[in-house]
């Protein structure tokens, strides 16, 4: 049987989501590990194929930052492992490793963090809107970086190839990284699909895969939280 394997970046995911749904809590980890499982069974559906087609869903994240820091302003002391973000982050991981046919593929963050301007607190500075003594911590953001993620995804996207694992790859991401182990992935003979999830990506990039499949996430993730049955069951063989 011919066999496909999706995998998602976390980090984009998790941004499309909040995106679709900006008025509604998005602290609700069993919707959301169900709605990536839908939007992978979702591809196998647009290509006919079975639920039996799917090899495994690959999630890639990072555990969040759980340092003692001070805010850069007020230099107030918080907490990041009590924050709202932390909590949801590891209930979230939880949740997936609970699906069946998922396997959470787990980064590092780099160990230098610090404070930087948000985008627009950094115009108004430029414009002469905003003056530096006027900053406040809500004017500044943290600067975390990933480790390992993308090597992580371009190993098992090789893994995949070489072994002959699957016939199909569906990856889930918005940048231009993928483009490495895409190529080695289109010289194995794999079916190498992008899914942006409704985000422009450069024209550049058509030449490095063979199709370019968007998935609606706002109605399918609408249609975990009304209580439809979850992918779970619909994954089982």
């Amino acid at each position: 049987m011919m066999k496909t394997a999706v995998l998602i970046d976390g980090a984009f995911f998790l941004k499309c989501f909040r995106h679709a749904f900006p008025d509604r809590d998005h602290q609700d980890a069993a919707i959301v590990a169900r709605t990536a499982l839908s939007v992978a069974l979702e591809h196998l559906r647009r290509a006919k194929r079975s639920k039996d087609a799917l090899y495994r869903i690959f999630f890639y994240d990072c555990p969040p930052i759980e340092k003692k820091m001070h805010l850069p302003v007020s230099r107030r002391s918080v907490d990041f492992a009590k924050s709202p973000e932390a909590r949801f982050r590891l209930r979230l991981h939880q949740e997936l490793r609970q699906q069946r046919k998922l396997a959470l593929r787990l980064g590092q963050l780099s160990d230098h963090v610090d404070w930087e301007l948000k985008p627009d607190a950094l115009s108004l500075l430029r414009r002469g809107e905003l003056r530096w003594e006027a900053l406040e911590d809500a004017n500044f953001q943290l600067n975390i970086k990933q480790k390992a993620v993308d090597m992580k995804v371009g190993l098992d996207i090789a893994s995949l190839a070489y072994k002959r694992l699957v016939d199909q790859i569906v990856l889930i991401a918005g940048d231009a990284d993928f483009v490495p182990a895409a190529k080695l992935a289109r010289r194995e003979g794999i079916d190498f699909i992008l899914n942006p999830m409704g985000k422009s990506i450069s024209k550049d990039l058509f030449e490095h895969i063979d199709g370019l499949h968007s998935v609606r996430l706002k109605p399918i993730a609408e249609q975990v939280a009304a209580g439809e049955p979850a992918p779970q069951s619909q994954t089982d063989t």
